[in-house]
């Protein structure tokens, strides 16, 4: 006999890490989305330095992938949780 969550426990668990899962892959997303247009922007310009020398450094598209990546991390960690407390505990 495990120590299996009664389901609707398990079931929000599951539910919060597909939440997590897609939030995270849709800001994933639209951070390259975004990266690439800016990229596409500078490129249409006839002066292109700031694009060559890379100043000002633009973190926030990083930050966005990063935030993304972390945030399907902690969906897939729910998710594992949830399954194993469902069918192995």
């Amino acid at each position: 006999m495990g120590v299996g969550l009664p389901y609707p426990d398990s079931f929000v668990l599951l539910i919060m890490g597909i939440i997590f899962a897609a939030v995270g892959g849709g800001v994933l997303g639209w951070s390259r989305w975004a990266e690439g247009r800016y990229s596409d922007t500078l490129m249409e310009r006839t002066d292109v330095r700031e694009f060559l020398e890379s100043t000002p450094e633009r973190s926030g598209y990083g930050a966005l992938r990063t935030g993304g990546l972390i945030s399907i991390v902690v969906g897939a960690v729910l998710l594992g949780i949830a399954i194993f407390l469902r069918f192995g505990g």
